[in-house]
């Protein structure tokens, strides 16, 4: 490999160090902010019969220790893609078939597919992650609250089992409202200002978790042997408990703050280019790009190289680097295309997987009250198909930009010649057609003889294997799946239309030719619905009737 290659392959990686470093140091100065103040209110209030430099030193050990063990969970458990996981049945079934095959044929091939080592995987990381928190959450809480009982062993006993409960009760909550995956802003703020949107919110969920953790806290003690508690008067056991309280508020606006740092420091986007005028950008300047969009896993890179590439293909601030992509030979605006329709195929291909174990027989009113395992397992492979949301999204919209302006800025004519704008069409028009399916429209082309005032029959038809049972999905309320497909379709017409209008004048001539099916629908079946269909559906966005 050459030189030039190694140098474009470090640098993504060297971008997400530096994200992580940056991470740190700020998450070390707002800590510290809040911890410093409390350290010196709590030694002025309780002074410590050893060295308060030494219970001083002792505290910022315990808490900045409690940080960086909170860093490893997150580094751990963050992703930009929502990886689903498995549940503890499964997991004793799957260990349960490959001892029993270790003992019949031995170790010799592999009894798991790769979907459920996914699983597998992200379920050992969350409890790799909960243990982790546990200990950091101990240790935080002996930072703020254990210096005025450093000698005494029972009252840090009792902090240390208070901070466990408080660290199970903060990664339960993050687990179960999947916390972990990276969100995406739609709009792209200076970093200052995306800190301070969020900030608010940020101490509403802390104080919220706050209080959750102290109840809990609070029963759990009230649970243990007597050896394991403190006993005081009323007025200190109030006291302690106001104490405690503190300790606990603290701790979660620390984590908190930590979280949304995190948040917005790794969703921020980056250039993925040499700088303008350098050697390498007069060479290729989409090297670093492209390198980062063709790696085969879902890391962040590839996640911040899909957000780069559709801010490149919508923005007019770097038209340097979508010139480029139109280079004369092609390869590059072939590749990038490319590694666009992936993901949408990707989806197309899930959402048909999916709607097959769907069935109209199904749709009666006892299935409408008890789901079988069969429905259970379609509802969860279609959630399954939008965990790519955000990556299908970008994608779509590059595509839509980059064909649009390929009738202006296109000088060598790359996308006509390569076929890559007939590819962008029809897989946009089958994605459309799945992510409606699942809305519960169904369009089909009219017959001459059932052409109503608008010319759309919304009825079944037969579009290829499963297309009709896409009733059964439209009886059932899924909020999440609906909100993430009426994004998708809202995105995926959007950039169609941009399409057409930007060649509307040679899709009206083709259309007069009846050439238009030749020109921008690619040969043989699609992935998703039918040719005739697709030629339909495209009919209805040139005359923007598609809605």
């Amino acid at each position: 490999m050459s030189s030039s290659s190694s140098t474009s392959t470090g640098i993504p990686r060297e971008l997400v160090k530096k994200r992580w470093l940056g991470f740190l140091i700020w998450q070390s100065i707002a800590s510290a902010v809040l911890h410093l103040p409390n350290s010196i209110f709590f030694l002025r209030q309780h002074p410590s019969p050893s060295s308060p430099a030494a219970v001083f030193l002792l505290s910022f050990l315990a808490f900045h220790l409690s940080l960086l063990l909170l860093s490893l969970a997150l580094f751990i458990v963050v992703s930009p893609h929502p990886d689903p996981s498995a549940s503890l049945p499964e997991l004793a079934a799957a260990s349960f078939r490959y001892l029993l095959k270790a003992l019949v044929g031995g170790f010799s091939r592999p009894s798991f597919t790769a979907h459920f080592s996914l699983r597998a995987r992200r379920s050992l990381v969350s409890v790799l992650f909960l243990l982790i928190c546990s200990a950091a959450g101990s240790l935080i809480l002996l930072g703020i609250c254990g210096l005025p009982q450093v000698l005494d062993l029972a009252s840090l006993v009792d902090i240390g089992l208070r901070g466990v409960v408080f660290g199970l009760v903060y990664c339960l909550h993050y687990i179960y409202r999947k916390r972990w995956v990276l969100n995406f802003p739609i709009i792209q703020r200076p970093l200052f200002y995306s800190f301070k949107v969020g900030l608010s919110s940020a101490l509403k969920r802390a104080f919220k978790l706050s209080v959750q953790t102290h109840v809990w806290s609070f029963i759990i003690i009230l649970l243990l042997p007597d050896q394991f508690k403190t006993i005081n008067m009323i007025g200190e056991f109030m006291v302690q408990q106001i104490r405690f309280y503190i300790g606990t508020l603290i701790a979660s606006i620390c984590w908190e703050i930590s979280h949304h740092l995190l948040q917005v420091v790794h969703t921020r986007r980056c250039m993925l280019a040499p700088p303008k005028g350098s050697v390498v950008a007069e060479r290729n300047p989409s090297d670093f790009l492209l390198e980062s969009l063709e790696q085969d896993n879902s890391h962040l890179i590839q996640y911040l190289a899909y957000l780069d590439l559709c801010i490149v293909s919508e923005s007019n601030a770097e038209s340097w680097r979508r010139a480029a992509i139109f280079e004369q030979t092609g390869e590059t605006y072939k590749r990038v295309i490319n590694v666009c329709l992936k993901p949408l195929e990707q989806l197309i291909s899930r959402l048909a997987e999916g709607f097959e174990g769907l069935s109209i027989d199904n749709s009666d009113c006892l299935s409408k009250q008890l789901n079988s395992p069969l429905d259970v397992k379609t509802d969860l492979s279609l959630h399954e198909a939008f965990n790519d949301f955000q990556k299908c999204s970008w994608c779509a919209r590059s595509l839509g930009a980059l064909t649009a302006r390929s009738h202006s800025e296109d000088r060598y004519g790359v996308a006509q010649l390569t076929g890559c704008n007939k590819a962008v069409v029809t897989t946009l028009l089958s994605c459309l057609l799945a992510v409606e399916a699942c809305l519960g429209k169904k369009t089909c082309a009219p017959s001459a003889h059932l052409l109503g005032a608008a010319n759309i029959r919304w009825a079944t038809f037969n579009a290829g294997k499963g297309y009709e049972t896409f009733a059964v999905a439209t009886k059932r309320k899924k909020p999440l799946l609906y909100a993430k497909a009426y994004a998708l379709a809202d995105v995926v017409r959007t950039s169609l239309y941009q399409i057409v209008s930007a060649f509307e004048i040679d899709m009206q001539a083709n259309a007069r030719n009846s050439v238009l099916e030749k020109n921008w629908i690619n040969d043989g079946k699609p992935l998703y619905g039918t040719r005739e269909i697709l030629v339909y559906k495209l009919h209805l966005f040139l005359e923007y009737r598609a809605i």
